[in-house]
């Protein structure tokens, strides 16, 4: 087996497919990319057992077809070194010998027979198929991962939860615990929870499934401005996501997935408006201050300012700033712990937070004050008991 292949274009796929490889793998096989070729286009796969993604790259005057596996850190590193240039790759279908030549020299070094390399994937049942805009899986992603619990103790609130509805005339949002029309995507770690809902996606389907944060985060990081559309195929327990190049197998995460709407409280009656970089960067200094076992910054609300105020007893030390707002409401104090305040504060994308409050005790409710059209964000942050000083 030979062909030729662009050496940036190749690292560049081969630097995608290898996301999905872990440092450390139960079958060694797994270390290596797969690479077939056929049809003058090579496609490379590799795999964590429980996800999988291959990429494909156009190559010139193939000579015969075959598979190998390659130790992917050995092609990455050699890769790497070399400046961009037309490569000659050879593989002797015998001994699975690699021969990589390049302008000025080459590099040997032993596959392993492709055939050893695992069937991937247990896709059982029907499938619900649909395409959806690849923007708005991108922001769907980018918008809630963060929120993702990292316990593994609860692994259901470690993925992506995709909440799919068919979009039909005259539907509304109604009860607390029916579903918006559209696709949702919720991500929560029992202290903050966000939603992001885009209604403007009508997939035509209706479903519902937990997608793990490795391949979410792959899958947001792998979309590009350029792809238009993502085709999706839904199993029992698999899906699969193909756009531009790259294909996208991930296991779900089996689990029931809490009732988001019924923790998003409907009824807050205190709505503050204010600047998001403002309260992001107070926030920010003010929690150098905050205590080391709790995090606690309270926020001081008043008609036309929040207090940010923090402390830390341990080593006396305290800070406190004022920030600008426009707030209807009696005055409050609550607390927030301040590195969720940030966090949700740095991941919600607008100019102007609208925050909403009903008491100290309960959560508070963060959204842009000017959602975009089709879009609604909102991302929920749990309150700490707020003790004086």
């Amino acid at each position: 087996m030979k062909f030729n292949v662009a050496s940036k274009l190749l690292l560049q796929q081969l630097s995608a497919v290898s996301r999905i490889i872990n440092s450390k793998n139960a079958l060694s096989i797994l270390d290596n990319f797969l690479l077939s070729v056929s049809n003058n286009v090579l496609t490379i796969t590799g795999s964590d057992q429980e996800n999988t993604i291959t990429a494909t790259v156009d190559v010139t005057e193939q000579e015969g077809e075959g598979r190998v596996a390659v130790n992917a850190k050995r092609l990455l590193d050699t890769l790497k070194e070399l400046p961009g240039q037309p490569l000659e790759i050879s593989v002797n279908d015998e001994t699975f010998e690699v021969d990589i030549r390049f302008l000025n020299g080459h590099f040997v070094f032993m596959g392993v027979n492709g055939n050893e390399y695992p069937e991937l994937g247990n896709y059982e049942g029907d499938a619900a198929r649909f395409t959806i805009p690849a923007q708005i899986v991108q922001k769907g992603i980018d918008n809630t991962l963060f929120a993702a619990s990292l316990e593994t103790i609860r692994p259901t609130m470690t993925g992506v939860y995709w909440d799919i509805c068919p979009l039909k005339e005259g539907a509304m949002e109604g009860q607390e615990d029916s579903k918006i029309p559209g696709i949702v995507f919720v991500t929560t770690d029992t202290h903050k929870l966000v939603r992001y809902t885009n209604t403007e996606a009508n997939p035509g389907v209706s479903c519902s499934f937990i997608m793990p944060p490795k391949p979410a985060g792959i899958l947001r990081n792998l979309i590009s401005k350029d792809d238009a559309d993502i085709e999706v195929e839904i199993y029992d327990k698999n899906a699969t996501f193909r756009f531009a190049t790259y294909t996208i197998a991930c296991r779900f995460i089996i689990g029931r997935y809490p009732n988001y709407n019924r923790v998003i409280p409907r009824e807050n009656p205190y709505k503050l408006n204010v600047d998001r970089v403002s309260l992001l960067t107070a926030a920010r200094r003010v929690a150098l201050f905050a205590s080391q076992a709790s995090f606690l910054v309270k926020m001081v609300i008043e008609q036309d300012s929040i207090t940010l105020v923090a402390q830390d007893v341990d080593y006396s030390t305290a800070a406190e700033e004022k920030v600008s707002c426009v707030y209807e409401g009696e005055p409050m104090t609550i607390g927030f712990n301040a590195n969720y305040l940030i966090d949700e504060l740095n991941n919600i994308k607008c100019d102007e937070v609208k925050l909403t409050l009903s008491d100290p005790g309960r959560a508070g409710v963060f959204m842009p004050a000017e959602p975009k059209e089709g879009e609604d964000v909102v991302m929920l942050l749990m309150p700490m008991q707020v003790v004086d000083y």
